[in-house]
């Protein structure tokens, strides 16, 4: 099992506590699990994002796309019957699926579409005006929080 000690990065980052949860849960993953069904996730534009999945042979309500806090999951289920044809080599997979996608907190799920056996999921980043960067002004004689509070300054 590997390890990765993280305590270098706690000089820089402050506020990410679900950093080792989310490395913990990609340590798990199954590479048979993640092979099927195939995608590619894009960076469309500045702020926008695709992840496209190969889901040949379902349709529309065939698939699920839900997003439950910041976890996108996306699922697929047929429910058909057995065609009435004898199948001699049965290449495209139909078989149940589900996978999941940890969103960053500002991601946003635009909609999705399903086009030529290509699921897309089209993706945003909304960053609200209070977490764009900002320039903070500093203040001269001031001595500490208490005196920006109360408007005082201090005597040289």
């Amino acid at each position: 099992m590997r390890t990765f000690d993280l305590s270098p990065l706690h000089r820089f980052a402050i506020g990410f506590d679900n950093v080792s949860r989310l490395l913990d849960a990609a340590n798990r993953v199954d590479d048979q699990a993640t092979a099927y069904p195939p995608y590619n996730i894009e960076k469309v534009s500045e702020n926008g994002y695709r992840i496209t999945m190969a889901v040949a042979g379902f349709a529309p309500e065939d698939l699920d796309v839900t997003l439950h806090d910041s976890t996108l999951v996306i699922s697929g289920r047929m429910e058909r019957d057995q065609p009435a044809a004898q199948i001699l080599h049965r290449g495209i997979a139909g078989r149940a699926f589900e996978r999941k996608f940890e969103l960053a907190d500002h991601i946003k799920v635009q909609g999705a579409s399903l086009e030529n056996g290509l699921l897309h999921v089209n993706l945003e980043r909304i960053v609200p005006d209070e977490k764009k960067p900002r320039k903070i002004a500093i203040a001269a004689g001031a001595t500490g929080p208490s005196a920006l509070e109360h408007g005082e300054t201090q005597a040289a």
